[in-house]
């Protein structure tokens, strides 16, 4: 596929996706959707890579929808995503409750990481949410955005915010709509780490290079399908889902190498 409103790199183990309308500060359209599920599917199997990161170009994120496909809409008295019946479909498969979109983020075995350059909202709040980890320039604006245009909670974050903050602070950027910055993100616990917006590109680039040079792929895997999954089960079946993968994964020589290293005082090399 020819990529007009996305990019899409490998180096170093890391795919990076970077939603490309700089002028319209990214916002979201089916062609992007489009594309994004395209790359994203791209990085899933690609077995070179071990990180996937998600950026913006230029000076945001994600604005969220593109006001033109919003007045479409309008227009034509109902919704279009815009998106074609064969659209790639990165993650599904792997659990009938991820098989749907943005949770099949979840599906993906590799972390995917969003590195919040510059206004998220609305769509591109939610596509950063599901991402594994949010790394966010200081400064940067978010919100939840539907509010403000009569529509309800989007995209299924009112299931994931509350999972992620806690029901009394996603209750709050829910019903107000209000904008609020990367800094009380970070304290919400929303936002992992808050960085000078010209240090995030390097500060992104050490994380995913940590994770994918010190991190055995096996491990990253089995770590995410389990955080994932365990939001649906009980403390019973999480121990015994991860018995099962303790036992399945200590004869591999991802192990092997791990006990190696641990014993000579070395990095391990995965």
């Amino acid at each position: 596929m020819e990529l007009k409103a996305t990019t899409y790199e490998v180096a170093d183990r890391v795919a990076t996706i970077t939603l490309n309308r700089p002028h319209r500060l990214n916002a979201w359209t089916g062609r992007m959707q489009t594309e994004y599920r395209s790359c994203l599917a791209a990085a899933a199997d690609d077995e070179t890579v071990r990180v996937i990161v998600v950026t913006g170009a230029g000076m945001g994120f994600c604005a969220g929808a593109d006001v033109e496909a919003l007045g479409g809409h309008v227009d034509r008295g109902g919704y279009d995503d815009g998106v074609a019946p064969d659209v790639a479909r990165p993650g599904y498969g792997a659990d009938p409750r991820f098989d749907a979109d943005f949770a099949y983020h979840f599906g993906i075995d590799k972390p995917i990481v969003a590195a919040v350059n510059g206004p998220a909202a609305g769509v591109g709040l939610a596509l950063a949410c599901f991402c594994d980890v949010r790394l966010a320039a200081a400064g940067a604006k978010l919100t939840t955005a539907h509010g403000r245009l009569g529509l309800p909670a989007e995209f299924g974050l009112s299931w994931l915010l509350p999972r992620l903050i806690g029901a009394a602070r996603a209750m709050d950027l829910l019903l107000t709509s209000r904008v609020f910055l990367a800094e009380e993100a970070a304290e919400m616990g929303l936002v992992a780490r808050v960085v000078e917006p010209d240090a995030l590109t390097d500060e992104v680039a050490a994380y995913a290079g940590e994770l994918a040079a010190h991190v055995a792929p096996s491990s990253l895997a089995a770590t995410k399908r389990q955080l994932y999954l365990d939001l649906h089960r009980t403390a019973v079946e999480s121990i015994a889902d991860a018995d099962a993968r303790l036992r399945e994964m200590i004869p591999s020589p991802a192990f092997e190498e791990g006990v190696a290293a641990l014993r000579e005082r070395r990095p391990p090399s995965f």
